[in-house]
């Protein structure tokens, strides 16, 4: 089992570089850093992980993850860096296309894109996003994407991302591109936005259970789809505090066809991240044992 961890970086969390270098000494497979551009001062979203349903004030102080994980890159040499998850809507795709790209070259091929519509309807509205429409914007992101990152010469004509035809450089060192992870939570809808444009999944403490149900449906749905069901990844993001999963845990996931847990060092955002993520070690020792 593969263990990555993920962390909410602000300018009390220290350099994102110290913070990967200890998490790849400590045996992570991979980091991941979370996004949110801004936050509205007035909104009537309620968010279901607090007491009261307001945003928690750090999420207007996260730094941005791109930056974050260049920084990251400059000190490590084997650890995956990830977006947990980059808001893709809220995105210029062009943009976003050569941020990625030079972001993955100057990893030497390490970037994995996690890629979400967002449940933030008045943040996505700063940027333009219709958010009743959002998870069209989100394919039509990731399908041009793909071309931006592979093709030589490439247009898109879609309803909400359209470009003529341009050329872009640099391209990812990954090929054909790096993989595009849903971060979806709902099984409900992610099941086939999944089948249908991404490269895998990684809901929020998702149960094994559930895994056991959804991941044969996926792989079907994937099959029907003409896409190869074999090389999607499945990963789960474990949001709980205390000690982390056990070692039985770990292998129902397993079991169920995950690969990689993505454990969520909440201290990060208020403190040392480094302290943060020493203080997960003890996961990646226990899953040697599963």
């Amino acid at each position: 089992m593969k263990i990555g961890v993920s962390v909410f970086l602000t300018e009390k969390s220290g350099n994102p570089g110290d913070i990967a270098r200890e998490a790849e000494n400590l045996g992570f497979e991979s980091m991941w850093v979370a996004e949110h551009i801004a936050v509205p001062t007035h909104y009537t979203t309620h968010y279901p992980r607090s007491d009261d349903g307001k945003v928690p004030p750090f999420y207007a102080e996260l730094v941005d993850p791109f930056i974050a994980l260049a920084a990251a890159a400059q000190t490590t040499k084997t650890i995956r860096l990830g977006t947990a998850i980059c808001l893709l809507p809220q995105h210029d795709v062009i943009t976003i296309a050569k941020t990625t790209a030079t972001l993955d070259r100057y990893s030497n091929g390490r970037l994995i894109l996690g890629v979400g519509a967002g449940w933030f309807a008045e943040e996505a509205q700063l940027f333009g996003v219709k958010f009743a429409h959002r998870w069209q914007h989100l394919r039509e992101s990731v399908e041009a994407l793909r071309d931006l990152w592979s093709e030589d010469e490439v247009s898109y004509e879609g309803e909400f991302i359209k470009f003529p035809p341009l050329r872009i450089g640099p391209k990812p060192v990954q090929k054909p591109f790096p993989p595009i992870l849903l971060g979806a939570h709902d099984p409900k809808y992610a099941l086939k936005r999944v089948a249908r444009f991404a490269d895998g999944w990684f809901p929020a403490n998702l149960p094994p259970e559930k895994f056991r149900e959804t991941i044969p449906e996926i792989k079907r749905l994937a099959k029907e789809a003409g896409r190869d069901a074999e090389k999607l990844e499945f990963s789960v993001l474990m949001m709980a505090q205390g000690d982390g999963p056990s070692v039985d845990t770990m292998k129902q996931y397993q079991e169920a066809g995950v690969t990689r847990m993505i454990v969520l060092a909440w201290a990060a955002a208020s403190g040392s991240g480094v302290e943060a993520v020493k203080g997960l070690a003890p996961i990646v020792a226990r899953a040697q044992r599963v």
